[in-house]
């Protein structure tokens, strides 16, 4: 009995077991029926595999990685609706709508690159960043200052860098086969008006304000936004400071004048304001010239810039406005020789030529982040320039204004696609008088303008620009559409191709307009292909050009009484350009090599026929090299600017731009000593070989008695000009230092 009761307990406790191992085995049966497997590809749209990225169920800890193929798989206990997260570093981040229910899910994904502005492809073509926020940069702020030979003046640096033209008895900017006054320049999106000091004909001049005002420029040599225009060949785009580091005071102490400026700068605000004075009479005391000075020139300038900033960045929207205002003015007087003069006395001295200037600019500018991808900006700026010319004792008083108002609303639709809209109202006057004789004429025009601009970036490889600014003038009674598009591709680790090309249209300068003020629109159309390559502080640049000139001023007799004005010109300028900077090669220096070629021909002014301009030597090069040594706490400097020579037209032989005069050459140096950090000591000097430069020859209106055109040869006055400098920074933390300027 007892037996058998053993026997049933034990037959019962098996019973037991079975059913209990036969419960867990029906649970895991159920389990194994509840997950799912997720499986797929992840795929480029180009169908390249995406090794690496993160797959997961959102707000889970289920996911995997993609393989070197692109293929992941993972299983999960998760049911019902679910997001599926795709992410790779370099695309856009894709989530997926999908349903766990136990049945297998095989998915294919196709990820869209993310664009990364710090990285992606910029339009390079016709465009020159001095800018320290851009990585593609050719020249810093800072290099306009320390270049040899620039003398702290932004246009002479300038002239160090490809498709520009070096115009020894002119100074400003010559750009590709075309004049100064196919280069318009814009101070925080606002244009200039006489941005060049006033002078005496072939005196060279400078630009008006100091590079220390600016954080940055863009100078485009051609094929630029559809933003800019009345520009045949050039945009010069200048941005002043944001808000300065520290309160401090600035003096100078020059060869050829001083100043002083103070900065207070508050959080969220600063004021600038500076006093200069200029008298070359001392310096030309002291340095022979060849100039027949009847009164050295002398200036004067103030300036005073107002920055305020608004918002908070971190919350999307912040702002900032800035007033800048400048007023200047500046005297001199000349004999200057005249061809073939043989007169006795005073009179052999030439044609006496006096001149006095007053000059104002202000601007008024705003820019705001606002939200949903909403940027806006514009502003409003005021020109005015008089000059009181006293050519042999005749009184004549020129004045030029320039009103400039903008509005400009900029939307980014996604990461890849950008539009901006803008307005533009420009008020242009010129007037000139004979004071003595009570004569006078003028005009006024009010021109229109509106411009669109997209930017679609198919990758970070690939970004296309298109663009279209139409215009109206009041006064030529004339309406115009200007397209320009531009494309650029990177690449892979070697640099990048852009294209651009453009309609550009400019109204005739004033002096022409006021003969006949129905004249209608200049044109310029441009073709840009640039190869860019920056890498480990080298910098690599190629661009051809090809531009075609249309209704350029012709007219009969001289430029100063010109008869039968029509616009039936037209030309072309061609060529390629290079440039090379280098920062690695040679320890502690810096250097860059520039060479432009430029085949120009235009029929134009009183030519009969197409012709070189005198303003477009064939080619130009320059070569520009900075060293710092520790040890002397000085950096040296040296530069070299050359051309072959300017056409100019000879009446004793037959034909037109006949001749060509003998290879311009300046080879400049500079030294910049720090004896303290908050003090430079600059010396330079111009032409240090002195050589006889020569940019043309000025003949006699009429023949002598032997038929011949007398002539005189148009040289620098001064062949050398040196220049001593003491700067000096004042700051009450004792923080400022003036390393950062060289």
């Amino acid at each position: 009995m007892r037996i058998y009761l053993i026997v049933l307990l034990l037959f019962a406790a098996a019973s037991a077991g079975a059913a209990s191992a036969g419960a867990a085995s029906a649970g895991a049966a159920s389990a194994a029926a509840a997950q799912t497997l997720i499986s797929g590809r992840v795929l480029d749209q180009k169908g390249g595999a995406v090794p690496g990225a993160n797959i997961t169920l959102k707000g889970t800890y289920d996911g995997t990685s993609s393989d070197a193929d692109g293929s992941f798989a993972f299983e999960t206990d998760e049911t019902g609706n679910q997001l599926l997260s795709i992410q790779a570093l370099g695309f856009k981040m894709q989530e997926i709508s999908i349903t766990c229910s136990g049945q297998p899910i095989a998915i294919n994904v196709s990820l869209s690159e993310s664009i990364n502005l710090l990285t992606a492809v910029t339009i390079t073509a016709g465009a020159m960043e001095a800018n320290d926020e851009k990585k593609s940069v050719v020249l810093k702020p800072i290099d306009i200052v320390t270049t040899s030979g620039a003398m702290g003046d932004i246009t002479a640096a300038l002239l160090t860098l490809p498709g520009t033209s070096t115009v020894g008895n002119d100074g400003r900017l010559f750009v590709r086969g075309g004049d100064a006054s196919e280069t318009s320049i814009y101070i925080d999106g606002l244009q200039v008006g006489n941005a060049f000091g006033s002078t005496a004909s072939n005196i060279p001049t400078r630009t008006r304000f100091s590079p220390n005002l600016f954080k940055g420029s863009f100078f485009s040599t051609g094929g630029y936004s559809a933003e800019y225009g009345q520009a045949l060949s050039s945009a010069l785009a200048l941005n002043t400071l944001d808000l300065p580091l520290r309160n401090q005071g600035d003096i100078s102490i020059m060869s050829p004048g001083g100043g002083y400026t103070q900065t207070l700068v508050g959080k969220q605000n600063a004021l600038t304001a500076s006093g200069n004075y200029y008298n070359l009479a001392p310096y030309q005391s002291l340095v022979q010239q060849n100039f027949d000075w009847k009164k050295s020139p002398s200036s004067w300038d103030s300036e005073l810039s107002v920055r305020q900033k608004w918002g908070n960045a971190a919350e999307g929207k912040s702002g900032f406005i800035k007033a800048y205002f400048h007023t200047e003015g500046s005297t001199m007087a000349i004999w200057q020789k005249t061809p073939g003069n043989d007169l006795p006395g005073e009179d052999s001295r030439g044609d006496r030529m006096a001149l006095n200037n007053r000059y104002s600019y202000g601007n008024i500018s705003a820019k705001h982040s606002g939200n949903k991808g909403w940027f806006f900006y514009g502003g409003m700026a005021f020109s005015h320039n008089r000059d009181k010319f006293n050519i042999n004792y005749e009184p004549t008083r020129q004045i030029n204004q320039l009103v400039h108002s903008k509005a400009v609303a900029v939307k980014d639709f996604s990461p890849q696609f950008s539009l901006k809209n803008g307005l533009e109202w420009y008020v242009k006057s010129y007037s000139e008088a004979l004071t003595d004789e009570n004569r006078k004429r003028n005009y006024t025009d009010h021109q229109f303008n509106h411009f669109i601009e997209a930017t679609y970036y198919f990758s970070n490889k690939l970004i296309m620009v298109g663009g279209l600014r139409t215009g109206h003038s009041s006064l030529a009674k004339e309406t115009w559409i200007t397209p320009r598009f531009s494309v650029a591709y990177k690449l892979e680790n070697r640099g990048q191709f852009s294209f651009a090309a453009g309609r550009f249209k400019q109204l005739p300068e004033e002096k022409i307009r006021v003969l006949q003020t129905d004249l209608k629109k200049t044109a310029a159309t441009h073709y840009i292909l640039n190869y860019f390559f920056v890498n480990d502080n080298r910098t690599f640049r190629a661009e051809s050009f090809y531009k075609i000139y249309d209704h350029l001023i012709t007219y009969k007799g001289s430029a100063t009484s010109p008869a039968r004005i029509a616009q039936n010109g037209s030309g072309y300028a061609r060529g390629i350009d290079f440039f090379y900077r280098d920062k690695k090669s040679i320890k502690g220096t810096d250097f860059w090599i520039t060479y432009s070629f430029v085949d120009s021909k235009r029929h134009f002014a009183n030519y009969e026929t197409k012709v070189q301009p005198s303003f477009a030597p064939k080619h130009n090069g320059s070569v520009v090299v900075k060293h710092f040594v520790n040890a002397l706490k000085s950096q040296l400097g040296s530069s070299w600017s050359w051309n072959t020579g300017y056409p100019f037209d000879n009446p004793n032989l037959p034909g037109e731009m006949q001749c060509k005069t003998k290879s311009y050459s300046d080879l400049s140096v500079s030294w910049s000593y720090l004896p303290k950090p908050n003090v430079i000591i600059h010396v330079a000097c111009s032409n240090v070989l002195g050589r006889d430069n020569v940019f043309g020859y000025r003949y006699s209106s009429q023949p002598d008695e032997t038929g011949t055109f007398a002539s005189l040869p148009i040289g620098q006055g001064a062949k050398r000009f040196a220049f001593i400098g003491l700067f000096i920074t004042l700051s009450k933390d004792k923080a400022a230092n003036n390393l950062n300027n060289l």
